[in-house]
């Protein structure tokens, strides 16, 4: 179903959205637009809802998902069903970035079922700035529990079609409001602990973060095992996600010299069909058969945005292995490395030329 994000007050958006709304209330899977990514939502106080999320996406029980809060009280009386205390430096981040990208771990109450936060006691909570979505949980009256509507390690849809390619049939519909804005997931912080921990950079970056609410560090998983025998600490720490087919090599280097790097890591790839995730600031090197126009390595926000769609373009076109450069590690670059990381399944820093 097609909604237009600027007209949900026409008869066919309402009506798109009451159908939706019910199949939430009734226990239905829905993938839904937010600002950031499609997520897959289902009634969060719903066990069974919530389980069917899992199976669709083929989701581990270990990894722990989100809950999407709204409502014409802006969310208090969902949040306060969910989560026992608020801790100031969170209510100072509520009002500085909700509605938007930013995700809060708060300690849940016992109507969160086990499911949504891997048994773990705290819960992640946010609220969504897509007016769609907005307009959705309210009218279906529960908060939302929404992953990426992609199956489990697979990259992250952006548009509906996206979501389709991985879960028709799988699920009971989807809203498409086109593109999504930021086109990487939220920023997932715990508030809790002194400093802060980040457990998933996004679009509110750890700077933004800091000047609001105090002192704050990133979360470094490098000792997670890929399938973990404990519930994950956060939802977006697991070592691989946002995967390609393609193999993924990731190339680091100054602006200037990405052109040669690039090159170099097509010359080695003999036999392979080339993909090339390129800014447009640089040279496509030869040997590549399919590039997809990245966006500007001065804007980076540009990148996150196409990020995952480009990915998905080149293991469309066919391409074997996927040349990517890695930006650095600051504001929204550093959500950026860190799908790209976790699609390379490399924790640590890349070496000089490229990681596989």
């Amino acid at each position: 179903m097609v909604v237009d994000p600027a007209h949900l007050e026409t008869a066919e958006a309402e009506e798109a959205l009451e159908r939706v709304a019910g199949i939430l209330r009734g226990g239905g899977l829905v993938a839904l637009p937010t600002e950031t990514v499609y997520g897959l939502g289902a009634n969060a106080l719903d066990a069974t809802a919530v389980g069917r999320i899992f199976a669709a996406k083929q989701r581990p029980a270990w990894d722990p998902v989100i809950v999407h809060v709204a409502g014409p009280d802006g969310g208090k009386a969902m949040l306060d069903e969910l989560v026992r205390e608020v801790p100031e430096a969170a209510r100072r981040l509520m009002e500085a970035f909700w509605p938007g990208p930013l995700t809060l771990l708060l300690r849940r109450t016992g109507a969160v079922p086990d499911a949504v936060t891997a048994g773990r006691p705290l819960v992640g909570v946010r609220m969504p700035a897509h007016p769609v979505a907005l307009e959705l949980i309210r009218r279906a009256g529960v908060p939302v529990a929404a992953p990426s509507a992609n199956l489990f390690g697979h990259i992250s849809p952006t548009t509906a079609a996206h979501v389709l390619h991985d879960l028709d049939g799988r699920i009971d519909a989807v809203l498409d409001a086109g593109p999504t804005e930021h086109g990487v997931e939220s920023t997932v912080l715990d508030p809790n602990t002194n400093p802060m921990m980040i457990y998933r950079p996004g679009a509110v970056t750890a700077e933004q973060i800091q000047a609001v609410a105090g002192a704050v560090e990133v979360f470094r998983s490098g000792e997670l095992a890929e399938t973990p025998r404990a519930a994950l600490p956060s939802p977006g720490v697991g070592l691989r996600h946002y995967a390609p087919r393609a193999r993924l090599v990731l190339v680091e280097g100054e602006l200037k010299e990405l052109g040669a790097r690039l090159g170099e890591a097509a010359l080695g790839s003999v036999g392979e069909r080339v993909g090339v995730m390129l800014p447009r600031e640089v040279a496509a090197p030869d040997g590549a058969a399919a590039v997809f126009a990245w966006g500007r390595w001065a804007a980076p926000e540009e990148m996150a945005r196409e990020l995952y769609a480009g990915l998905r373009a080149l293991d469309a076109q066919g391409c074997t292995v996927i040349l990517c450069p890695l930006p650095l590690e600051e504001g929204i670059g550093a959500a950026i490395r860190d799908r790209l990381l976790k699609a390379g399944n490399r924790e640590q820093q890349p070496a000089p030329h490229e990681t596989r």
